[in-house]
């Protein structure tokens, strides 16, 4: 048995809600369009997950944040799927897949062929076991990378309130989820291995900002070292973390955030792979014409830092879906994919994004002792990145602007005096390319509203409620 399909995603996930709604702006038919996804559930926002989810009251659920909502976008609920005449293949995954003959094979069985697929298979969660440690399937270690990971999330840290957790990783799950820890009055040790968190992307100047934060909301770190072992009790549960550094912790939960792998392995062999992903062009098709590639599986030229790179980050899922979407439905109106790299986060009370490529020599700006201040990269006397904390959305994007437009710098200490103001000033001039878009969602949806003082317990519930009503109603490796 099997079905036929003028269009197919592969995955569940961002990028398939996004490409999903603009096949429907773009004129899709009823009955063209299929979507197959392991998950459960319709595709949903999943930055969310180590966000709003994990807040002690008025926590997000679903159906509040299917995508499209972190857009600004119709949110699409399974209904939504239906009305427009799109099948939805949910909780089935995919056993093979043959690219010559354009079939899927799924785990039920049943072949479904295609004349364009669009992967969007994402990735996995690294596990521990890949380092040699074991004890994943301890009742209190989670990992968060699907709703089914969070909400074990939830109940382990609800069985264990005022306890110690241990945050394994200091990239973004790890930062952000020790701060929903935090918030849930949980306390928390973060360790990883690097010299200071975030440390793909962040110098150690912004990062010890951001630790000094944390360790004013009671965050200890132990940094230069890894997890070693487990302790276990009887029932199998973990009860301390031993480290490589001879040190141990007793521990009531750990949550593990070591990193992603591409889900490459349906491909391996069919299709061309790099920088861990499938290599796509600029308009996102795979080394097979048929086959495409978005979000966090696609390798594609980034024209910004004259490269190819894989992006895991949701602004370039949700990007580009929308952009393959184009590129298949009306080609020759497409441009290639222009993307300029841009990553960002909300935690506590501080609101950090950055642009384009942290390479070259970095100039700070702002008072770092503040709430705002910020950084930018230059290579080969032109700017390549910048960084700003605490911005207000026109700030941020005269940041995005000025790194898209890629200005001479001739002086650097002049660019440090300037500080912020030469950004604002570069990005009033007139742009060639389209600028970056700014959403009032990517300054919210994304970003818990973690402002929480003793004495401010009316505004923690205004902003909780705040995000709740948000939700409801719109919407790296060690």
């Amino acid at each position: 048995m099997g079905r036929a399909f003028v269009y197919v995603i592969l995955g569940g996930g961002v990028a398939a809600g996004y490409a999903a709604l603009e096949f429907v702006k773009k004129g899709v038919s009823h009955g063209e369009l299929c979507i197959i996804s392991d998950e459960p559930v319709a595709p949903y926002e999943r930055p969310a997950l180590s966000k709003g989810f994990l807040l002690p009251e008025a926590a997000a659920r679903l159906p509040s944040f299917h995508t499209c909502v972190g857009a600004n976008e119709e949110r699409l609920t399974s209904k939504w799927y239906k009305e427009h005449g799109i099948e939805l293949v949910l909780g089935t995954g995919v056993k093979s897949a043959d690219v010559k003959r354009k079939t899927l094979l799924t785990t039920t069985g049943e072949t479904i062929s295609y004349k364009i697929l669009i992967v969007a298979t994402g990735a996995r969660a690294l596990k521990l076991e890949e380092f040699g440690v074991t004890g994943s399937d301890a009742g209190n270690v989670c990992y968060l990378r699907d709703i089914a990971d969070a909400n074990r999330l939830v109940d382990v840290m609800q069985s264990c309130p005022g306890g110690n957790a241990v945050v394994i990783g200091g990239g973004y799950i790890g930062m952000e989820c020790a701060a929903s820890l935090v918030i849930n009055k949980i306390n928390v040790t973060m360790v990883f291995p690097e010299e200071h968190c975030m440390g793909r992307l962040f110098t150690s100047k912004i990062a010890n900002y951001y630790e000094e934060y944390y360790k004013s909301r009671g965050v200890n770190f132990i940094k230069g070292t890894v997890l070693s072992s487990f302790d276990f009790d009887s029932n199998g549960k973990v009860t301390a973390v031993n480290l490589r550094d001879g040190s141990t912790l007793s521990v009531d939960m750990v949550v593990v955030g070591i990193g992603i792998r591409p889900n490459t392995g349906l491909f391996e062999g069919q299709l061309t792979l790099e920088k861990g992903g499938i290599k796509v062009n600029g308009m996102l098709q795979s080394s097979n014409s048929s086959v495409y590639a978005i979000g966090d599986v696609a390798a594609f030229p980034v024209k910004a830092v004259g490269e190819t790179r894989r992006l895991e980050h949701v602004d370039s899922a949700r990007k580009s879906a929308r952009h393959v979407v184009s590129a298949i439905m009306e080609p020759n109106k497409t441009r290639e994919f222009d993307y300029l790299p841009f990553f960002y986060s909300r935690i506590f009370t501080l609101s950090w994004q950055f642009y384009g490529d942290n390479v070259g020599e970095v100039v700070y700006y702002g008072d770092m002792s503040g709430s705002t201040f910020g950084a930018y990269w230059v290579s080969k006397d032109h700017l390549v990145g910048a960084f700003l904390e605490g911005g207000t959305k026109e700030e941020y994007e005269a940041i995005a602007k000025a790194t898209r437009l890629r200005p001479v710098i001739e002086d650097l200490t002049e660019l440090e005096r300037q500080g912020l103001r030469f950004a604002v000033t570069v990005s009033e001039k007139p742009m060639a390319s389209p600028p970056i878009e700014v959403r009032a969602s990517d300054l919210l949806l994304e970003k818990p509203l973690y402002a929480w003082h003793a004495t401010a317990g009316v505004i923690i519930a205004a902003s909780i409620a705040g995000f709740a009503y948000f939700y409801g109603k719109k919407r790296h490796r060690w």
